[in-house]
């Protein structure tokens, strides 16, 4: 029996807003705790390697690098910058890994599970990598390396299991409540720069120590409050697409058979049978927008792990300077993400809009190697870039994900939500970890504008790779345009 609930904002209830708070909430406390590391790296590496002879330190690191690095464990900036590389990849290679495993997990056990034990373990090993090992100096290459794999596992949990749950509740009007919703990814990422240039000055283990707790503390409350599906809650999977007067008629007669609803999509109606790997891998769209995503998710963290600190050695500004610069290219990924969501929902197909985002993007990407010492000049193009990238990025994540795991050749029937998007993003994610071998060997050997260069190139093979769908949909419109103008 379906219990009668009052709906408001176009048929969304309490329970919509709620699930739409703290699954949003919940990722940006994983996405600021990720880039904790990127934010301090500048600290980290003058702690754990001395500064080169003659090298100019940022602004307000001379005195304290003299006093406190009397004894690095590393031998030079270079093999810093290395090693910070080889972190990197590790945590991206194995966060890939972790988001195919809950992806299928995600779908076969109780979310809330996946989601809340994993961020709070990802809490623990963020702390034992970045605090405690500070605070006892513990400086050893293995340990960092076996607790950022760690960490990176255990942050695989959050984006298959969150996208399963918000593509369980909204389904109407899904490219604009999904664009709205996935700009936490960038307020995320602007909230870490925040936490971490407010405690930066009592050094880099306290940022450590304040997006750890912050992320342990809402695993708690998502394992506590989450409501994974609206069948938990004996409610209609499309209730948002109901008024109210058809939600208190299908109270009152809950025992009526509904012919235009499948079956599987019955409130209270046990979970569909789980979708195999393969199977969701080889669903229509999933491997060219899976490759797509791996060229934009590299290009995306290389700005999520590089631009603090390319900012604070090109310009030399301090490292709280460089991190609130970086904040304007997540501004731009909000403004992009919620752009390109509600412009696919009117159009009734996502690829021509990404496509046309993608291709205003290499001018952007290409310029920035160009961008000079002015705060004005890089807000505004790192803006410009945001929305075109990580904006689109931002779409393909989300909704597309939401989309390719709902669709039709799946009837509805089978559980896929979780593994499709575990595929798109673990791919992702994959793509972004070769982009960190290649980033510090480029720059090291051809400066930071071959840097740019290699992202804009990215940018266009990841265009390349969705060029099928694009050319399908757009025929697709055209088709109905004829048929509407006749």
């Amino acid at each position: 029996m379906t219990r009668t609930v009052t709906t408001c904002c176009g048929g969304y209830t309490k329970y919509h807003f709620a699930t739409f708070i703290l699954t949003y909430a919940s990722y940006c406390f994983y996405n600021a705790a990720r880039k904790t590391f990127s934010n301090v790296k500048t600290s980290v590496r003058l702690s754990w390697a001395p500064p080169d002879e003659n090298e100019t330190l940022p602004e307000g690191y001379s005195d304290h690098v003299k006093a406190d690095n009397t004894n690095p464990f590393l031998e030079s900036a270079d093999e810093a910058e290395v090693f910070f590389g080889i972190l990197d990849t590790v945590f991206l290679a194995s966060y890939a890994i972790g988001l195919y495993i809950s992806g299928v997990l995600g779908d076969r056990l109780d979310l809330r599970k996946v989601l809340g034990g994993g961020m709070c373990l990802s809490a623990l090993a963020i702390f034992m990598f970045g605090s405690l090992s500070e605070w006892i100096s513990l400086y050893n290459k293995a340990y960092y390396i076996i607790f950022w794999i760690l960490n990176g596992l255990l942050q695989g949990t959050g984006w298959p299991a969150l996208i399963a749950i918000m593509g369980n509740w909204f389904t109407k009007s899904r490219g604009f409540v999904f664009g709205v919703w996935t700009s936490c990814q960038s307020v995320g990422n602007i909230l870490g720069s925040i936490l971490a240039s407010l405690v930066l000055n009592q050094g880099y283990a306290f940022a450590f120590l304040t997006t750890a707790s912050i992320l342990f503390v809402s695993g708690i409350v998502m394992l506590l409050f989450v409501v994974p599906s609206p069948n938990e809650l004996n409610l209609p999977a499309s209730l948002e697409e109901m008024d109210e007067t058809e939600l208190k008629k299908d109270s009152d007669a809950s025992g009526d058979d509904n012919d235009d609803d499948d079956v599987c999509s019955n409130a209270g109606s046990p979970r569909p049978q789980a979708i195999g790997f393969v199977h969701a891998l080889l669903l229509p769209g999933v491997a060219m927008f899976a490759l797509c995503y791996a060229c934009l998710k590299l290009v995306n963290y290389a700005f999520f792990f590089w631009l603090p600190y390319y900012l604070s050695n090109t310009f030399l500004w301090t490292e709280v300077v460089s991190d609130q610069m970086s904040m304007f290219y997540d501004i731009g990924g909000i403004i992009g993400g919620i752009l390109g969501g509600f412009i696919s929902d009117h159009l009734g197909v996502r690829s021509p809009i990404v496509v046309a985002m993608l291709v205003l993007s290499y001018g952007f990407l290409f310029g920035y190697s160009f961008c000079s010492n002015s705060y004005i000049l890089n807000a505004t193009v790192l803006t410009l870039a945001g929305i075109f990238v990580n904006g689109v990025a931002h779409v393909i994540s989300s909704v597309i994900a939401a989309d390719l795991g709902q669709q039709d050749a799946i009837k509805g029937c089978r559980e896929a939500l979780a593994t499709v998007t575990g595929i798109i993003d673990g791919t992702g994610t994959m793509g972004a970890a070769v982009g960190q071998v290649i980033v510090p060997v480029l720059q090291m050997h051809y400066g930071w504008p071959s840097v740019f260069y290699f992202l804009a190139a990215t940018a266009i093979l990841g265009t390349i790779f969705i060029l099928p769908v694009f050319v399908r949909e757009v025929k697709m419109l055209d088709r109905q345009s004829k048929y509407h103008a006749k």
